[in-house]
């Protein structure tokens, strides 16, 4: 993968170069990005940037050293700032299968009685970043068909990654080793230290990581961080139209839901054409009206949708409430506001059926649901509570429950 192939992260992109051109680079290095923000994919790109022959690797005169000597003024002239992509190191790094590049990961035992390692995986793990370049670890774990497994990056892992970096380099003048999701590595990454205080020449650790919290204290301690931020809602509406050719309206909408998450705006990409404004709109007039016919039948109708589009529908009403919010707080953000008329009239017809604490209240046990979608609640269940809830906030009845 190519700096070019990823979406936005300019100043990143620039950073990551500057540091291997001005020999500014650790030996182990920890991307630091939230889910979507493409930190897995910097990292990849990262690496065949390494390995390229065109920035490191054969070429007739001697390029810069990852860690060696400041280059003269003639070779910054033409710094290369991403890797070429056709060369043979890049055609094999590209496809996942470059020899001095490798990949630690979460994985779960396949058979009883036998401990995993990440290259019992590796086929999977090639196709599952061909088709989930901004996937996450909940994504890579349904892949391999984990079920109610718990991923891991076992002891054993840590003790074949040991051996792994101890033999020399095949082709490149580096070896590199991508650990993802490091806050899996538990006490067993304590197998890792020493490698990783004191490696053997040109050797690279990348780890890439989404919560800095869950990482072991003496690995983080070792490693340069690089911060990887969220995707702006313009990065990722410039993204969806001109590579995914969504429509310029449809592109926004995903954008301002997606809140930076490329993943998540993947996600709602999948169910662009469900009117989510419609069946909000159906549903409030049902608890208003006291429809509880209505209701019943609304409720069949959400619990029978797949738990992504039920969170996506929970996603979406919150946006409109906190849209409502911020037009009644700044009026003059209506007519600035990136949003389409529609969902506009809709916030403005919002701030006058409740409040912004009857809103803030709702948003509360809109979040609480998402919270118990994503734990598999049954979801006739949740939803018919949900609706008692709405109907007892927007009725200024039980304002308690925002608490």
């Amino acid at each position: 993968m190519q700096f070019n192939n990823i979406t936005g992260q300019k100043e990143t992109k620039e950073q990551l170069v500057q540091m291997v051109q001005h020999n500014r680079l650790s030996h182990a290095l920890l991307f630091l990005g939230k889910e979507g923000s493409g930190a897995l994919s910097l990292a990849m790109a990262f690496a065949q940037y390494i390995v390229c022959e065109k920035v490191n690797g054969k070429k007739e005169t001697p390029g810069p050293s990852l860690f060696g000597e400041e280059l003269s003024v003639s070779e910054e002239t033409n710094i290369q700032l991403d890797s070429c992509g056709v060369c043979a190191a890049c055609t094999k790094a590209n496809q996942l299968m470059h020899p001095d590049i490798h990949y630690s990961y979460p994985v779960i035992t396949k058979k009883a009685g036998q401990t995993p390692v990440s290259t019992d995986f590796i086929a999977e793990w090639r196709e599952f970043f061909s088709a989930n370049p901004y996937g996450n670890v909940y994504d890579w774990l349904q892949f391999i068909h984990a079920e109610n497994k718990q991923g891991n990056i076992t002891a054993e892992e840590c003790n074949d990654i040991n051996r792994k970096i101890s033999l020399k380099s095949f082709e490149s003048e580096y070896k590199i080793l991508i650990i993802w999701m490091p806050e899996y590595l538990t006490k067993n990454g304590n197998k890792l230290l020493k490698l990783i205080e004191e490696p053997p020449p040109n050797t690279l650790f990348i780890l890439v990581a989404e919560n800095e919290a869950m990482i072991l204290p003496t690995i983080l301690s070792r490693t340069q961080l690089v911060k990887i931020p969220l995707f702006s809602n313009l990065e990722i509406e410039a993204s969806l139209e001109l590579k995914g050719g969504v429509a310029m309206e449809k592109a926004r909408q995903v954008a301002a839901l997606s809140e930076g998450n490329y993943r998540e705006a993947l996600q709602l990409l999948q169910h662009v054409e469900d009117d989510w404004q419609a069946i909000v709109r159906e549903w409030l007039n049902l608890l208003v009206k006291k429809n509880l016919a209505g209701q019943v039948k609304w409720v069949e109708e959400m619990s029978k949708q797949g738990r992504e589009k039920q969170k996506q529908f929970l996603k979406y009403f919150t946006h409109l409430l906190e849209q409502a919010i911020r037009i009644k707080s700044i009026p003059s953000l209506l007519d600035n506001a990136n949003t389409g008329s529609n969902e506009q009239d809709f916030a403005l017809r919002l701030n006058k059926l409740c409040s912004i604490p009857q809103q803030e209240a709702i948003i509360n046990e809109l979040d609480k649901a998402s919270y118990y979608v994503e734990r598999n609640a049954n979801g006739k269940m949740l939803f018919h509570a949900l609706s008692i809830k709405l109907y007892h906030i927007i009725s200024n009845n039980s304002l308690i429950l925002i608490n």
